[in-house]
């Protein structure tokens, strides 16, 4: 960390004590309930609060907790305790409107409450690289930009307080559905006799260059494209691909009796997703 702010830090958990790992110093006060998981970032110079009341005595608190439940008890605690101008952040990942509850109780106490959930995972948090999404006031952004810096490679405002949030969930929802759609692509892989972990190899090296899902991302509304915007002949070009793709994957999952659903739904979603609207040519 660089100048004299003091860094409270709550939930030392597989995410919390990794990305604290990269503040640890005189400035760092940890807490967690389990005192082993302290004892690392005491090596490196921390200091260990016996209690969130010591904790509510920093200027900016991070809070990697369960879950809402645990966030709200967390923030109970610290707020009657914490001076004004404390900014109190919430990297858990939880619902959208307890940050913005959360928030309006703590503007009682003159403190600043930012969202700030993460992504990236504890590979991420280990190298320090991990992305944040903020959502608070700017003046909020501004004081916590440059900490979490530290163990975050990018740290993004996305607006007032739920939005950091709602952007960590439709992050995650293309995630997870990602991992379903990774199922459905293996058992036509196993079922063609295709070696899964090649598969794998192969997935990983080719999203490594392209950026996977991410690379599609380029549009600032989902809205349909207008005629004369020049992404729609890069849109095109991607369906007529897509297009051609998918029905040769589904006429091999036909023949080798494999049930491809999500294959099937985004066949016939695809040119609403590019932002076309006109007749699909199968």
């Amino acid at each position: 960390m660089t100048g004299s702010v003091t860094y409270g830090f709550v939930g030392l958990g597989q995410m919390g004590g990794l990305m604290a790992a990269h503040l640890a110093g005189g400035d760092l006060v940890v807490y967690d309930t389990r005192p082993e998981a302290m004892a690392p970032l005491l090596a490196k110079g921390a200091r260990p609060a016996a209690g969130l009341a010591e904790i509510a005595a920093t200027e900016l608190i991070s809070v990697m907790v369960r879950d809402d439940d645990q966030v709200n008890e967390v923030a109970e605690a610290l707020l009657p305790r914490a001076r004004p101008g404390t900014v109190l952040a919430i990297h858990s990942t939880i619902r959208e409107e307890t940050a913005v509850a959360l928030a309006a109780r703590a503007e009682r106490y003159g403190v600043e409450v930012v969202d700030a959930p993460v992504s990236g995972s504890f590979i991420g948090a280990e190298a320090g690289t991990l992305a944040v999404m903020v959502g608070g006031t700017a003046e909020a952004f501004a004081r916590v930009r440059e900490p979490f810096g530290a163990w975050a490679g990018l740290v993004l405002h996305m607006g007032p307080v739920g939005t950091g949030t709602r952007t960590k969930l439709a992050r995650n929802l293309l995630h997870f559905v990602a991992f379903t759609a990774a199922a459905e692509a293996q058992r036509l892989a196993e079922a063609g006799g295709v070696s899964l972990s090649k598969l794998a190899r192969v997935v990983r090296h080719s999203d490594a260059i392209t950026g996977g899902p991410g690379s599609i991302m380029i549009r600032r509304t989902t809205a349909p494209l207008a005629a004369g915007d020049p992404l729609r002949e890069i849109m095109r070009h991607v369906r007529e691909l897509g297009e051609k793709d998918l029905n040769l994957a589904l006429e091999l999952a036909g023949r080798l009796n494999v049930d491809t659903p999500l294959a099937r739904r985004a066949l016939e979603d695809l040119p609403a997703s590019l932002g076309l609207t006109e007749e699909g040519t199968r």
